[in-house]
């Protein structure tokens, strides 16, 4: 069993790692934050293995609070573990600024030069991760990410302001800091290092928004990012964890006439669209053909017959199909076909097409199966 201890734990990063290691079989957790008693911190120094330390500040009211927050409470940790003669691997949350001389920054680098005497007098085994701009759940916005205020802002229509949205930042996402301190637990490199740079993205402020909002009017336009690049992913999932709860819900252009009614769901240029029918009983949809475009159907709810016949013959097929089976059909170009509704309640059915519907550019060319 692992005794971790985590300082800073309800802060953006802490509270996403502690999630993960509060699972975790192997490990005892043990969570510090500013509303912590300082005993509690002593108790934790004398029983952990390793220690993560997140604990530290960014905006103070006053800039000489920077030193003490950030290089002054790593070093009572450090004092502290030699006065119990206890030398736990240690993981130092830092950041690319420690590269700089504005207050900050030099506050992270002193932390840094803490942690490389403790590991030099003890033999602990110490990491530093030298971080880019984090993004991610739960992080504050209005605080210090541009991507937490953009997708809080966006997602509940409120107004950004970018001063020079050519402005470029890097970004690393949260599960890919989580991943590297886990990581941690399980290996073992004596001494003092920096960790190698996990992966970012390097994007304008101008771009960062104009995804952002993409995701917003996804909702009418139905649009999915491209959910290829990981980076999308994760702003995306980013994003909607900034919505209002009551925002989680949207309805679709519902298109409705004596068949049934219609709704397109989802579109993307690298998979097509879906979209669902109800179709009332004895109707039946479709009769056309494609040429490129091809189709599959599947039942919900209900009980239909799916008929296809090859345009150059006579012959028609049937198949009958029922929403508890859950058979799909695959509808080839050149057949014209149709769905029927044959049972005694309405029927519901899931529809994908390999291409996003193009009024200019159709593709479909209406005749009857039944001849």
């Amino acid at each position: 069993m692992k005794k971790v201890l985590v300082t800073g734990s309800k802060g953006f990063v802490g509270r996403n790692l502690c999630a993960v290691l509060r699972r975790r079989e192997d490990v005892e957790l043990y969570e510090y934050d500013i509303d912590n008693k300082p005993a509690e911190l002593d108790a934790a120094l004398q029983q952990v293995d390793c220690i993560i330390h997140l604990a530290g500040v960014n905006r103070p009211e006053d800039p000489k609070e920077f030193e003490t927050g950030n290089a002054g409470s790593l070093k009572e940790i450090c004092l502290k573990l030699q006065e119990v003669g206890k030398a736990p691997k240690i993981v130092l949350s830092s950041s690319i600024q420690a590269e700089l001389d504005n207050p900050y920054g030099v506050s992270k680098r002193l932390a840094e030069e803490e942690l490389q005497r403790f590991s030099a007098d003890t033999g602990a085994e110490c990491v530093v991760y030298r971080f880019k701009n984090l993004f991610g759940k739960w992080c504050r916005p209005d605080y210090n990410s541009v991507t937490a205020t953009f997708c809080h802002n966006i997602a509940n229509d409120l107004p950004i302001q970018i001063s020079d949205p050519a402005n470029e930042i890097e970004l690393t996402h949260i599960d890919d800091v989580v991943e590297a301190f886990t990581d941690e637990l399980s290996s073992t490199s004596p001494g003092f290092r920096f960790a190698q740079p996990l992966p970012s993205k390097r994007i304008s402020l101008g771009g960062l928004a104009e995804k952002i909002r993409s995701f917003r009017e996804m909702r009418t336009k139905l649009n999915l990012p491209d959910f290829r690049d990981a980076f999308e992913r994760a702003l995306y999932g980013t994003y909607l964890s900034y919505l209002d709860t009551r925002d989680f819900e949207y309805g679709l252009d519902i298109k409705a006439d004596q068949r049934g009614s219609l709704a397109e769901f989802l579109k993307s240029p690298s998979m097509g669209q879906i979209f669902v029918s109800r179709t009332k009983p004895g109707i039946t949809r479709g009769d056309h053909y494609h040429h490129t475009k091809t189709e599959k159907f599947l039942v919900l709810q209900g009980t239909a017959i799916i008929r296809f016949r090859h345009i150059d013959s006579d012959q028609v097929l049937e198949y009958k199909v029922r929403g508890e089976d859950y058979r799909v059909l695959d509808i080839p170009p050149g057949y014209t076909h149709s769905i029927e509704n044959v049972g005694e309640d309405e029927l519901v059915t899931l529809f994908w097409a390999s291409e996003i519907f193009d009024p200019e550019k159709a593709d479909t060319y209406f005749e009857e199966v039944k001849l």
